[in-house]
């Protein structure tokens, strides 16, 4: 293997969010199932959309979802092959755009009014996607730990990646994921894909489990997406008010690392503001669920 497309591997391993069973028991509507996700509702009022990220089931919201529908109608997506379900359509390519577009056509059946949207990781770049390409279907963004275009982190220093620059790795690192389809993952590729995402070691178990269940063709097609789609020429035309909140912690991601790399990835950002988590990695919300449920909370409720 060439250096650089192990090199690139190995971080998007690192990044690679995990992959959860079953949503913990939730009041919750029937699914509705549409060809890209599914949805179930708790809780009425005012729309609130929960979009997890890449091989992540509806359960990462379980910290913050009955908070949420004490006050408001929470709508939780789940990605079709993701949590242990059937893939439906996105065995094809043009995963994200399906879901988005599965979005667009749910809030327009539904008639919700300026709904407010929350992403995590791939969860975020779908819901700039979705603020880009309809923007009167959210009024505010929350964006978890996500960037406009996710290959820059496997750029070596001082190069600025195309998406036709990442395309052959990309391709070849989602083919590697589509193979692994019908063999048991051992607890090295588990650890693969798990490791740096979590600080806890409670958080790392959990998303073990729940990196069993994802149906790696799915994960393959929406990775290599991922990786290709650069949404950063599109920033400055995005009017949805959009808040970044983002983690770091003293031993890998110090303070102000992080501030300096998030607000330079969203630079052009027309109408932004930034929030943190401290002592944490990218499974913010396993690793501190309470600042978590607080910032989304507060992010909710601000007028």
């Amino acid at each position: 293997m060439k250096p650089v497309l192990k090199a690139c591997l190995v971080a998007a391993l690192a990044l690679l969010p995990a992959t959860p069973a079953l949503a913990a028991p939730l009041a919750a509507t029937p699914e509705v199932r549409l060809p890209h996700i599914s949805i179930v509702t708790i809780g009425t009022g005012s729309p609130v959309i929960l979009i997890p990220g890449l091989a992540s089931p509806r359960a990462v919201w379980d910290g913050v979802a009955p908070a949420l529908a004490a006050k408001h109608r929470v709508i939780l997506v789940q990605v079709n092959g993701f949590g242990g379900d059937d893939p439906g359509a996105n065995l094809q390519p043009g995963v994200l755009d399906g879901i988005v577009a599965d979005l667009d056509g749910y809030i327009a059946a539904e008639k919700l009014q300026k709904a407010l949207v929350v992403g995590h990781s791939m969860g975020g770049l779908v819901g700039l996607m979705l603020a880009k390409a309809h923007p009167s279907d959210l009024s505010r963004l929350m964006i978890v730990d996500s960037l406009p275009f996710f290959a820059v982190i496997m750029a070596p220093p001082g190069v600025d990646p195309t998406p036709a620059m990442v395309a052959p790795y990309a391709a070849k690192m989602r083919d590697g994921i589509v193979a692994s389809y019908g063999k048991p993952l051992s607890d090295e590729m588990v650890a693969a894909q798990t490791r740096g995402l979590a600080l806890k070691p409670g958080s790392v178990v959990t998303m073990s489990a729940w990196a069993k269940a994802a149906d790696p063709r799915v994960t393959g097609e929406a990775m290599y997406e991922d990786l290709t789609t650069d949404l950063r020429p599109s920033l400055a035309t995005i009017a949805t008010p959009i808040t970044m909140l983002y983690p770091w912690n003293a031993a890998t991601l110090p303070k102000a690392k992080a501030d300096a790399f998030y607000r330079k990835q969203y630079a052009a950002a027309a109408h932004i503001a930034f929030a943190d988590i401290a002592e944490s990695a990218h499974m913010v919300m396993l690793d501190q669920p309470d600042a978590f449920k607080a910032a989304v909370l507060a992010f909710v409720e601000a007028k």
